[in-house]
């Protein structure tokens, strides 16, 4: 890493209850020859965050809404890793600071509109300029767009076919944290919402297709699945990965990358029997409809982790998540890839992706698919095989096997 910049990484939000985790994960994890510090709005809450950790870090102030401190903040670091949501409250001037500095970007944001909103402000910018900023680097969506990649790859590489379809089934264990609750609320008050029943909303204007393809179609309850043969339901987070994995689909498209010809993405929540699929589907639309609510919205932010909160250091440990998935190739062949991490996977695991993500930019940029390559862009695509190498690395199950 060049030493043009203090900074190889600089931790934005590192007092919050997902930020105070990165920074643990970065004292711990980084090694001495990482250059990194920890910001954000309060000093106080920085410094302690830095005594708690132990970490020798410099601290940076500057407010989500101060230009000129953000602007500062970016001109010295190569990557910024932002942790403060919701990120469409907190986190448009970090970015437009990103992108004005070239300095790299990711975060673990789910809020699929407001990214949609940074591709039109920023992907040719960016892209001209060879900033990768790239959003979705928790469990929101590595699992989702990095196993799918990897899936492809090994069918085009190890094969010689192209994909045709993947589906993913999921199983997990663990809490929710404030922050994330907030951000599913805000995306409720501010009427957002409603863009994200678009199957294509983070595809390139010229790579959306006229017609919803049926594996394309967000499921809307339980069913049997035969390729998979179990049994599923809808997942909460799957309007976001499948965009995401999508966007990887016709970015790669673009850049003479295919996956395949019209191929099609969809993942589920994976059940031993019908009655708890069937079960997960009605309790997940119960929840889905109080967030469309106003008095019910209030009453559930009463009552739920408020964000600078999360769940316990035991429930964190304990968590897990399993991601299965099978990739139909053109030939008929297919293809499964387990993913699996130990560790609550809205915390733990999220974190190990977002900062070895943030690493994957800060020390091995010329080993990373595309060169030169930047704009919005997803974990598939700005990040790929490095990505799967580190995480493999970090504990992390990846495995590939031809069925």
């Amino acid at each position: 890493m060049s030493n043009s910049r203090p900074y190889d990484v600089v931790l934005y939000g590192a007092s919050g209850f997902t930020g105070r985790q990165t920074v643990e994960y970065f004292a711990e994890h980084a090694g001495e020859q990482i250059r990194w510090a920890i910001a954000g709005r309060n000093r106080q809450k920085l410094e302690q965050v830095k005594a708690d950790c132990a970490s020798a870090a410099d601290v940076l102030v500057a407010d989500s809404q101060d230009q000129e401190g953000l602007d500062t903040i970016a001109e010295q670091a190569h990557v910024i890793l932002n942790t403060a949501g919701p990120f469409a409250l907190y986190g448009d001037l970090l970015v437009d600071a990103c992108v004005r500095k070239q300095t790299h970007y990711v975060d673990i944001t789910g809020e699929t509109p407001w990214v949609k909103s940074l591709i039109q402000r920023y992907h040719a910018k960016a892209s001209a300029d060879g900033t990768r900023i790239i959003p979705f680097c928790g469990f929101d969506s590595v699992p989702s767009d990095l196993g799918t990649y990897l899936v492809v790859r090994f069918m085009q590489q190890e094969l010689g076919v192209s994909c045709r379809q993947v589906k993913a089934c999921f199983k997990a264990a663990g809490g929710f944290n404030g922050g994330t609750l907030a951000s599913a609320i805000n995306l409720m008050q501010s009427g957002e919402s409603s863009q994200m029943a678009d199957p294509y909303l983070l595809n390139p204007p010229e790579e959306s297709p006229l017609d919803i393809a049926p594996l394309s179609q967000d499921p809307k309850g339980p069913q049997y699945d035969s390729d998979l043969q179990v049994w599923t339901a809808p997942f909460f987070m799957g309007p976001v990965n499948t965009r995401v994995v999508r966007r990887s689909s016709a970015l790669f498209d673009q850049w003479q990358e295919s996956y395949g010809a019209h191929f099609a993405y969809q993942e589920y929540l994976k059940f031993d029997g019908p009655l708890a699929a069937l079960g997960t589907t009605l309790a997940t639309g119960v929840f889905g409809l109080a967030l469309s609510q106003g008095w019910a919205r209030s009453l559930l932010q009463s009552r739920l982790p408020q964000p600078g909160s999360g769940p316990s250091t035991q429930v964190m440990d304990e968590g897990w998540f399993r991601c299965e998935l099978i990739g139909q190739a053109s030939n008929g062949q297919q293809v499964r890839c387990l993913i699996h991490n130990q560790g609550d996977p809205g915390n733990r695991s999220t974190v190990k992706f977002l900062c070895e993500s943030a690493l994957c930019l800060a020390t091995q940029a010329d080993q990373l698919p595309g060169k030169q390559r930047g704009g919005v862009l997803t974990p598939a695509t700005g990040l790929g095989d490095v990505l799967a190498d580190r995480l493999r690395q970090a504990g992390t199950t990846i495995e590939l096997t031809v069925v």
